[in-house]
């Protein structure tokens, strides 16, 4: 599964916006017998639609776009943790041999992702590492990885999240440590990369055992985010300051960094799911299924009888299909906020993401929020699926394939959803087929 995913990640990152005057549309063309016909339209919103919650074992974070940290305890999903782990690189090897140590800090600069309530405060403990970053396969590090620090802080601080401001936290880190870094430059005890990662192995943000406020992402660029050493050396009657920057190695392979996500005691649906081949049917669960990105709970959506659409009487073709779900109205609000879009992946009978939906292999298929009537309390998922519904009709036996919603970048965010399943009187999960239905004239 760890390689399935690796192999879908980077599709969400490379994807570019395309336009298309309906996305709905399938991809029947009008021909001359259609023309010809008595043609009666039909909608179709009884079909049988399965939703149900999966658990991916891991998501891989080494690749995430973001440092993430933070700590908020949800009535639903648990518990929610975040804490990095990086390995560092410095910008070069030398300081002057007259040159006196001055301080060292840590720099975070605000990437404008947040969740949950950033009216609390936070605090980020910076722990320095005792082993070096290995990945237990080559393709890198997930959600579970681990790795061990000593216990005394390097640094710490607690603020208020501020996540949109363009400002960085700045940590002050320990002298000691910060006279001891420099001495070892300064003495030419670290000349290269090896020697360095044997002396100063890296650094684990980690939030507070007592944090309950909101989990904040910050930029992991060279330029955002680093230890800065600062320094200076006298000349005449004035010193002139200098510095020595370390940075997340992002030149290694796999790149040694990861975010490290838990979610501790979650509800009693979401402990049955220890094992990513365990499908928890939305029947099962309140008739509700359950999204949550750095941990890998996915809803799967399936369309078991879509070929009974064959019993309606007369040559037919679909003109369009969309798939509305709704999120439970009483789980969410502007601390936990549903996102505008969410992404659509295929996988088959094990769980396996075999790969991202699109639509005539160039546009994304997203579930589009449509907030229209919000006032009324009626917010859905819109899911254009019409050249998928296609597919299934046209597929010469039945498979076990299944569409699977996953948030868009779920290896960078902690973003989670509660939709409604499809025993759900009020708001079921509904397939609307517009289907149009054609006789061929005798003469």
């Amino acid at each position: 599964m760890k390689k399935m995913l690796w192999l879908i990640c980077p599709l969400l990152i490379g994807i570019n916006s395309c336009t298309k005057e309906n996305p709905n549309d399938s991809d029947f063309v009008v021909g001359d017998i259609f023309t010809d016909s008595n043609i009666r339209v039909i909608l179709i919103d009884t079909m049988t639609v399965e939703s149900s919650t999966m658990k991916y074992d891991s998501v891989p974070t080494s690749q995430s776009s973001r440092i993430l940290v933070g700590k908020y305890t949800d009535s639903i999903f648990g518990t929610v943790k975040s804490s990095s782990y990086m390995e560092l690189v410095p910008s070069k090897y030398s300081i002057d041999t007259e040159a006196e140590y001055d301080s060292i800090a840590f720099y975070l600069k605000f990437d404008n992702y947040y969740y949950n309530d950033t009216l609390q405060n936070n605090t980020i403990h910076v722990k320095q590492l005792s082993e070096n970053l290995k990945p237990n396969d080559d393709s890198g590090f997930y959600n579970t990885s681990e790795a061990s620090f000593f216990e005394d802080d390097l640094g710490s601080m607690s603020y208020k999240p501020r996540p949109l401001d363009t400002d960085s936290l700045e940590i002050k880190l320990t002298d000691v440590f910060g006279r001891e870094l420099f001495k070892q430059f300064q003495d030419k005890s670290i000349v290269h990369l090896d020697e360095f990662k044997a002396f100063f192995k890296g650094i684990s943000l980690q939030p507070d055992e007592g944090d309950n406020g909101s989990i904040i992402g910050f930029s992991k660029t060279s330029a955002s985010s680093f230890i800065r050493l600062y320094f200076s050396t006298s000349e005449e009657n004035d010193r002139v300051q200098n510095y020595i920057d370390f940075y997340i190695d992002s030149g290694s392979s796999p790149i040694p960094f990861f975010n490290q996500v838990t979610a501790q005691e979650p509800n009693e649906y979401l402990k049955f799911l220890t094992d990513k081949e365990i499908n928890l049917n939305s029947s099962d669960s309140e008739n509700m299924s359950f999204i949550q990105s750095g941990i890998g709970i996915a809803t799967r959506i399936e369309f078991p009888f879509v070929k009974s659409i064959y019993e309606i009487q007369g040559e037919g073709t679909i003109l369009d299909a969309v798939l509305k779900i709704r999120p439970v109205s009483t789980t969410y609000d502007n601390h936990v906020i549903l996102r505008d879009t969410l992404s659509v992946f295929l996988a088959d009978e094990n769980n396996d993401l075999t790969k991202q939906l699109f639509i005539s292999d160039i546009e994304p298929v997203r579930a589009i929020l449509n907030r229209d009537n919000q006032e009324f309390n009626d917010i859905f998922y819109e899911l254009p699926l019409g050249s998928y519904i296609d597919q299934l009709l046209l597929a010469e036996r039945d498979t076990k394939e299944a569409l699977v919603l996953l948030p868009d970048n779920y290896n960078s965010t902690v973003d989670r959803f509660v939709l409604n399943g499809n025993n759900n009187s009020n708001d079921l999960v509904t397939l609307q087929i517009t289907y149009a239905i054609y006789d061929e004239d005798e003469n």
